[in-house]
């Protein structure tokens, strides 16, 4: 025993051995138990020890400053420079934050791809040393006599346009509230939001086809809150219709505000955001600050809130300068596009799933959702498969997908899209707009892969796609130009999203505030597959849930319910055997395993006892 403690042992493992199989606990022995006829008596071996990195303090300044931005990213006390980010609740996006808050301190371009291979303190610090100079951080600059819309607003507008507002793409915020609500103090904090945040002033104007940002002025912002009185029977559908309601994009601010009226004392507040202004992560500074404001009103005072470095527009022509131009061929966009035509090549255009009804010409966006949830017991043991293969957990569920649809028989060919926030500057993390990218993710399933090997094809397909994570999907359909067709979604119609950002939370002084359901009936993709973690107060896996949203053109609801308990099933057969290969995964439940072999097999009739050359003397004398 040359190591003096667990840590160096791992240090000299980790060098040596790729990180998912350093050991995460070990234990030393004089000898090895042995059984009496010489076999290694497993039994008989004791508990292994935990490895202890937390006594490894930083070394020097640079591993002082990244255990201080692992702790703030992932919200803990304090970290080692052994402890691994991802077993520590790190995932894709804390990921993302971290490159970001390491571009902006230590002013070093960080590749995501590099966190995953070396996600500790102690190995990612060697990376830094061979590390490019970070590129131009987000500032506040002077903008042209007309600001362009970004790659993301561009395809939304087009899709606006195109389908004459039809298409599902705004997001609903609904907040049932409680007690005696100060409506003119709502009024003005919703005017005081707008005027913080450009991009919730921003209608989309167009001249000769092309359009435009242009930010309204604060004092011609209002959104204005429309008040209606309903009873609890006719609440659904009333926040429904409003959720779903089009936007005149070219002159109307991507924000209303409608306030329900149940009772003198209670009120349901929904907020709409057009998808062109904001993303998920947009609703927690938007709900915070709506809350800060609300509170102010109320009390006769300013708001206290943290000035905005940047707003939406100064992001927007960053953007374009950090990507480059495509002529360029040195240029991020023109490397990260050459990647993306290679990786999609001979991509299928659309996936074969186990549709009910033929794809009609023109989507009708109708759609419906079904639950999925998966036990904490099997959530632990997802994450444990994670940990083993040096992945994540949207990657495992991500194999299991792609799996399952394989099985389905949609191919080895499978792509699923999957969000990625899109904030790669720190200065853009308490700014409502739209930041959100979306990735092609291609896995290939052939040759009967057994699960644990597929998970590793996943992790690296996902690795390369995350080191070119910043070309716009909008401009990548365009470059690749897929057939196109009214009817489905170009490059991939299925989309998983495992949730990662915070919860938004309004809070408005004096009232009781509980999240609101609204339900909707608009899908933008053939299937999406959309979960969430669940923890316990101790931070055990307490289970993922989720839904499964499919488009009524082509899924009755019945086929999904049974699509979803296929997932739940082969998740749990893959993590009880990693190593069996993914076409041996039970996927059927007893009831459509008897009906298979039983009842659609139940065709035995009476047969009469006769010889074959009778029976056939027979046919021949009757016919």
């Amino acid at each position: 025993n040359r190591f003096a403690d667990g840590s160096e042992l791992r240090a000299h493992l980790g060098a040596r051995l790729p990180e998912y199989m350093v050991p995460s606990a070990y234990v030393v022995l004089d000898r090895l138990p042995l059984t009496p006829n010489g076999k290694l008596d497993r039994r008989a071996l004791p508990a292994p020890e935990p490895l202890v990195s937390a006594g490894r303090l930083p070394r020097t300044p640079r591993e002082e400053v990244l255990c201080a931005l692992f702790a703030e990213v992932l919200g803990v006390a304090g970290v080692g420079i052994d402890d691994n980010f991802f077993a520590l609740g790190g995932h894709s996006l804390l990921a993302t934050r971290l490159i970001s808050r390491i571009r902006s301190t230590l002013a070093v371009e960080v590749a995501i791809r590099s966190l995953f291979e070396a996600p500790t303190v102690a190995a990612l610090v060697e990376r830094l040393e061979a590390a490019q100079p970070a590129r131009a951080l987000l500032r506040a600059v002077a903008r042209p006599a007309e600001v362009p819309l970004s790659y993301a607003q561009r395809r939304l507008w087009f899709l606006d346009r195109l389908e004459g507002g039809r298409a599902p793409y705004t997001i609903p915020l609904a907040v049932r509230l409680g007690g005696a609500l100060e409506r003119s103090a709502l009024a003005g904090a919703l005017d005081d939001l707008v005027e913080r945040h450009e991009s919730l002033r921003t209608i989309f104007p167009e001249r000769l086809g092309v359009p435009r940002q242009e930010v309204v002025e604060p004092s011609a912002a209002r959104v204005g809150l429309m008040v209606s009185r309903v009873s609890e029977g006719e609440l659904a559908g009333a926040v429904s219709a409003a959720a779903g309601a089009s936007f005149d994009l070219a002159r109307e601010l991507p924000l209303r505000a409608h306030l329900f009226e149940l009772g003198a004392h209670e009120h349901v507040l929904l907020l709409v955001l057009h998808h062109i202004a904001g993303d998920g992560w947009s609703l927690s500074p938007l709900a915070r600050d709506l809350g800060e404001f609300y509170r102010a009103r109320r009390e006769g005072r300013a708001a206290v809130l943290p000035g905005l470095p940047v707003q939406y527009a100064d992001y927007t022509l960053w953007q374009r300068a950090v990507l480059g131009s495509e002529d360029d061929g040195g240029s991020a966009i023109a490397r990260q596009l050459s990647f993306w035509t290679e990786h999609l090549a001979g991509l299928p255009d659309q996936i074969a799933l186990p549709f009910d009804h033929a794809r009609p010409a023109v989507s009708s966006y109708r759609g419906g959702s079904v639950s999925l949830a998966l036990s904490g017991e099997l959530h632990g043991r997802l994450l444990e498969l994670a940990r083993g293969s040096g992945a994540s957990l949207f990657m495992v569920l991500q194999a299991g997908l792609a799996a399952l649809l394989t099985r389905l028989g949609a191919g080895c060919d499978i792509a699923i899209g999957s969000p990625i926030a899109g904030r790669t500057d720190s200065a853009l993390d308490d700014l409502v707009g739209f930041f959100v990218n979306t990735l092609v993710l291609r896995t290939d399933t052939s040759g009967h892969p057994s699960f644990r090997e597929l998970i590793g094809r996943v992790r690296a397909s996902n690795l390369a796609a995350y080191a070119h994570q910043e070309v716009p999907f909008e401009r990548l359909v365009e470059v690749l130009n897929p057939a196109r067709s009214l009817s489905r979604h170009p490059l991939f119609q299925v989309m998983l999203t495992l949730q990662n950002n915070a919860a938004p939370e309004l809070e408005l002084a004096g009232l009781a505030a509980s999240s609101e359901a609204v339900a909707s009936a608009g899908a933008k993709f053939d299937l999406s597959v959309s979960v969430a973690e669940r923890r316990c107060a101790d931070g055990a896996p307490a289970g993922i849930v989720g839904v499964l949203e499919y488009a009524s053109d082509l899924f009755e609801r019945a086929s999904v319910e049974a699509l979803a308990d296929r997932l739940v099933r082969l998740l749990e057969a893959a993590v009880a055997d990693p190593q069996g290969a993914i076409g041996k995964l039970e996927i059927l439940g007893s009831a459509e395993r008897r009906t298979l072999l039983e009842e659609w097999n139940a065709t035995s009739r009476a047969v009469p006892a006769a010889t074959l050359p009778g029976l056939f003397a027979a046919q021949a004398a009757k016919t």
